[in-house]
């Protein structure tokens, strides 16, 4: 049985998967292209972030770390963007893949109800639609949540770097 083959076993439920399933590689690409460009030019992004820095300065070393954090926390919240839709795939994923399941089997008994178990076809598509969605489903959770964990923790050390640049500038010109 071909990929053609097990997405129409599945129905529609696995055709509304395969969509989100695109979607969500899209951004998760789109994203990783993204936070690279921005890490690239991290000097840039610091000096940036200096500047707005600049017109508020203070003394206090304390001050400073908590407005660079703040100023810093701003600035990836835009890459930030659209990261919730690939973990709301991730979890709506599992959901779907559970609907084909009840689908699939509730089609399994309807036909059994309506022909009997004479024909085993008939029980059989109900099943293979049941199992189809649900392994669809917990393919797209599975590549969504690592795919989702892995940008997050990208994000977080590129955060990491760039405040240690920054402050390393800060502090270091404060000295």
């Amino acid at each position: 049985m071909g990929l053609i083959e097990y997405i129409e076993a599945g129905g529609v439920i696995m055709k509304i998967l395969l969509v989100m399933n695109t979607i969500g590689i899209a951004l998760m690409v789109t994203k990783v292209i993204q936070i690279l460009i921005y890490n690239k030019n991290a000097e840039q992004h610091a000096d940036e972030i200096l500047s707005e820095f600049s017109s508020i300065a203070s003394k206090d070393k304390d001050t400073i770390i908590i407005l660079i954090k703040e100023l810093l926390q701003s600035r990836l919240k835009r890459l930030e963007k659209g990261l919730p839709t690939v973990k709301n795939i991730a979890t709506t994923a599992t959901l779907f893949g559970l609907l084909g399941t009840v689908v699939g089997v509730l089609m399994a008994f309807e036909g059994i109800a309506k022909v009997g178990m004479g024909n085993a076809q008939v029980f059989a598509n109900g099943i293979s639609m049941a199992l189809v969605t649900t392994v669809g489903g917990l393919i797209v959770a599975i590549i969504h949540t690592v795919g989702y964990n892995y940008i997050m923790a990208y994000l977080d050390s590129v955060e990491a770097n760039l405040e240690e640049v920054i402050l390393s500038k800060i502090l270091g010109s404060n000295q």
